[in-house]
């Protein structure tokens, strides 16, 4: 029996055409191994929350991040990451001063990522991940709050925010705005551009500055009322 020269059998598995059986499997393939990081990754968050209020995991980019923090960096008081996902926002409102920093995130595994990403940051010991529940948790002492979630749930939130933020409190919101309050800042443009709301007596309010790059950057609340 003739023997088949490696470098022929190579070409001539470049050169075949896949069929469609072939083309079939690999398909197929794909979608198990998609569906298997999404089971691993994003469902075990998904559970235990109501299907009208999930929210499903998107990074946010260096960018995005970047623009945040321009909206917080000089303020004081606490900060939370509403759905803070591998927790590069909260690591990075850290560095930027801000303290306490903390994330909620209902995902066993983006938690447990997050707390590799502040190990090997030399920060773990200085930021806090919580497994919980965004729309169960108080706010009612946090001072500085980032979210990036789906449009759906933002008029929701905006109760949960208007109801429980201190006055002098400040949200920004990414990829999206809140739909009924006004932001007195707004930076980036496209999927990179965040809001900044201010909360004060009353209700949000301010007047939104103009510009889709430009940005109002106030320091930190002169009172920390309850």
């Amino acid at each position: 029996m003739e023997e088949d020269h490696p470098a022929e059998a190579l070409t001539e598995l470049r050169e075949r055409q896949p069929s469609a059986l072939e083309l079939l499997q690999v398909a197929a393939g794909s979608g198990l191994a998609a569906y298997a990081v999404w089971a691993l990754l994003l469902q075990p968050g998904f559970r235990r929350v109501p299907l009208r209020l999930q929210v499903p995991y998107v990074g946010a980019s260096a960018r995005q991040v970047e623009h945040v923090l321009s909206l917080l960096r000089g303020r004081s008081g606490k900060m939370v990451d509403l759905g803070s996902g591998d927790g590069r926002i909260v690591l990075a409102a850290h560095k930027c001063g801000l303290c306490p920093a903390l994330g909620y995130e209902l995902n066993p595994w983006l938690v447990r990522l997050a707390w590799l990403h502040a190990w090997r940051a030399g920060c773990a010991s200085s930021v806090s991940y919580r497994r919980e529940n965004l729309w169960k948790v108080s706010l009612r002492d946090c001072y500085n709050v980032s979210v990036f979630l789906a449009p759906s749930v933002l008029p929701l939130l905006e109760d949960k925010l208007q109801a429980e933020l201190p006055v002098g409190a400040r949200v920004v919101s990414g990829r999206f705005p809140l739909p009924t309050w006004q932001p007195v800042a707004v930076v980036g443009e496209g999927l990179d551009r965040v809001w900044a709301y201010d909360v004060h007596r009353g209700g949000p309010a301010g007047p939104a500055v103009p510009g889709p790059s430009s940005a109002s950057v106030p320091g930190a609340p002169s009172s920390q009322a309850d």
